[in-house]
């Protein structure tokens, strides 16, 4: 790639006008190649929904639910949801610049290069990099936009977005609320993008990018020696320092069975203690279930392992009341695609998609407050006294 004979097209994913700019663009210019900031999965998709290819409707909350990736999928629907919210309202698909890069290299037999990072591996690096506090401030601001509580009138201009101006301001507002996202989602990428377009064995190309990338890349490009080793940047498993709070999680339930073992050992009868450690798990696992709204036989789930999983740190309550609730609810392509209709909470409450994640969140919530609150206060402390004469 020269660097002079590059030319870098900032776009809006959901502007007419950048589908415009971008056709008019490879058509004039006729470069070798022409890079899109797209994955092999994004590409793929968008490949058969431009020769008219359905894909498979199903959707696999189990095995979503077993790999523990309920946060990606989540955080994945929900920037999906915007998007496609954002394109309904001005009447573009989201994705339709990259279609029309692609349309356009077709015509004149151009070949397609893509410099995206692979999408899940972007996501889980910002899930990994995000703390506890941050995790939650992202989450409330995501779900209080989609049920329309921050709605303003005011009309957004899609094509003002991309000037450099707005762009600055956006990024530095993103930057301040989530940290941890914007290193991952914008400065992150900004330094694959880059890196991947030094990689082209072309000498003149078009890249084809989010507005909001560009001053970055155009950044990186000029001073190549601040480019990070991209291999580091595919890397999931990054995080760093030791997980205090993993750790303190771990040792609770440790401690419920040393406290256990020492009554025992110390001639207390526990039995009456077991039994209680189990009826108040049970309890506390069904009724985080059903306050979510799950259906009866996954509440009944739900409050069994109970017991079981507040022991086992690796386990969790909610997996087995969510895969439960997946048996009765199908999850389909079309939950996702109805996203983009919803207004307001009723909209959301018949949402396959959200009703089993609620459901995960629920149980796994009664099951905290029974392990940190209720089953210290009411078995633990009191052994505790009793086997050391408190």
């Amino acid at each position: 790639m020269k660097r002079e004979l590059l030319t870098i097209i900032g776009t809006a994913h959901v502007s007419e006008e950048s589908v415009n700019e971008v056709k008019d663009a490879i058509y004039e210019q006729h470069p070798d190649i022409v890079a899109i900031e797209l994955d092999r999965g994004r590409y793929a998709k968008i490949r058969n929904k431009m020769h008219g290819i359905e894909e498979d409707d199903n959707i696999s909350v189990t095995r979503i639910i077993k790999e523990n990736k309920v946060g990606l999928f989540l955080v994945s629907t929900l920037l999906g949801y915007f998007q496609s919210k954002i394109g309904a309202e001005v009447d573009v698909d989201p994705g339709s610049e990259m279609i029309g890069a692609i349309e356009a290299s077709k015509d004149l037999g151009i070949p397609i290069a893509l410099i995206d990072r692979e999408i899940n591996t972007t996501l889980q690096r910002a899930l990994n990099k995000m703390g506890f506090m941050e995790k939650a401030k992202f989450a409330y601001g995501l779900i209080t936009s989609i049920l329309g509580f921050d709605n303003d009138e005011e009309e957004i201009d899609i094509e003002e977005l991309k000037n450099s101006e707005n762009i600055d301001d956006m990024m530095e507002m993103f930057k301040d609320e989530a940290p941890s996202v914007y290193e991952v989602l914008v400065h992150e990428r900004d330094a694959y993008l880059a890196g991947k377009i030094m990689q082209i064995p072309y000498d003149k190309v078009i890249a084809v990018v989010g507005a909001g990338h560009k001053p970055g890349i155009e950044k990186y490009l000029d001073n190549p020696e601040t480019l990070p080793d991209l291999k580091e940047l595919e890397i999931i498993n990054d995080k760093k320092g030791i997980p205090w709070l993993k750790i303190f999680l771990a040792l609770i339930p440790i401690l419920f069975v040393v406290i256990f073992f020492l009554a025992y050992f110390n001639g207390i009868n526990i039995t009456g203690n077991i039994y209680e450690f189990i009826v108040i798990s049970v309890i506390m696992g069904f009724i985080g279930s059903i306050l979510s709204g799950s259906k009866i036989q996954s509440a009944i789930v739900g409050g069994i392992v109970a017991p079981l999983t507040i022991i086992h740190p690796l386990l969790a309550a909610g997996w087995f009341s969510g895969l439960t609730e997946a048996k009765y609810r199908k999850v389909k392509q079309s939950d996702i695609k109805n996203l983009v209709k919803i207004e307001g909470f009723k909209d959301l409450w018949n949402n396959n998609i959200f009703r089993i994640l609620l459901v995960v969140i629920g149980t796994n919530l009664g099951v905290s407050i029974a392990t940190l609150v209720i089953l210290p206060s009411k078995v633990f402390i009191p052994l505790f006294m009793k086997i050391f004469g408190g």
